[in-house]
């Protein structure tokens, strides 16, 4: 997660974001009063979602990208239930522990999640809930296959043959093991499949899927290698996500 992102254009066409974090929310069994950590808040959209859950409570917005903090404060500004932090999550250090953590589609982008974990681990009070979910084992494969073959073509050939990237595609079993490594109880992990199509699918690409991959070619090359991916793959993304659910032992307050 070192790159930048483009935050208003990624504020735009995040529909499939959303529709996974709306559907996440409610795992998250609030009473309304809570302080929620959202780890890995983008542009602030579901941010505000998760503060609408929470009348009486508080939301800390972390985001390492410093456009999407940008972002996220400027559209969050009006709300002083919400505090917004740039920070990388596997050193994440708050002045106090919080009642849960939320997290929609950012933990496939981080490399160690045994870190990671341990992180939010710490960062929970006893009891509190950790609720998220990300890209799982095979998540967009089809497209990752797509991207690679047209990278392996000249003129991208010279810059993204062999390029692994920096997806950290991970399986339920794995994962279960890390969060009770890190001393989570309670875990429940699974995958489910998510084909989706956004509605603006070059610019979707390029500022989601492919970001990192133009990131490696010259400015020339971009625009023509993301018309050749979405030319080879179709604009249908299949995604899978891996669902989480886990606890920190104790006593919820």
């Amino acid at each position: 997660m070192t790159r930048d992102w483009d935050a208003a254009t990624y504020d735009r066409v995040s529909t499939p974001h959303v529709e996974w974090a709306g559907a996440l929310l409610d795992r998250l069994d609030l009473r309304g009063d809570e302080t929620v950590l959202d780890a890995g808040c983008g542009a602030g959209k579901v941010t505000l979602m998760l503060l609408d859950q929470l009348p009486e409570g508080r939301v800390i917005a972390v985001d390492q990208a410093p456009s999407m903090v940008a972002h996220a404060r400027e559209s969050l500004g009006e709300h002083a239930r919400v505090t917004v932090l740039r920070a990388d999550l596997m050193e994440l250090e708050l002045a106090e522990p919080v009642d849960a953590i939320f997290s929609s589609a950012v933990f496939h982008w981080i490399p160690d999640h045994d870190r990671l974990f341990a992180r939010l681990h710490a960062a929970l009070r006893p009891g509190g809930r950790l609720v998220a979910q990300c890209g799982g084992e095979g998540n967009v494969e089809r497209f990752h296959r797509a991207a690679r073959e047209v990278g392996a073509q000249a003129p991208y050939a010279a810059f993204l043959a062999g390029w692994a990237g920096p997806w950290n595609f991970a399986g339920p079993e794995l994962t279960a093991e890390r969060l009770e490594r890190a001393g989570f109880a309670d875990v429940e992990t699974w995958l489910e499949p998510y084909p989706a199509i956004p509605e603006d699918p070059a610019n979707y690409l390029r500022t989601v899927c492919l970001g990192y991959h133009l990131e490696q070619l010259p400015e020339e090359l971009r625009d023509g290698y993301v018309a050749a991916v979405l030319a080879r793959s179709g604009a249908e993304l299949d995604y899978v996500r891996l669902n989480i659910t886990a606890r920190r032992a104790g006593t919820r307050a």
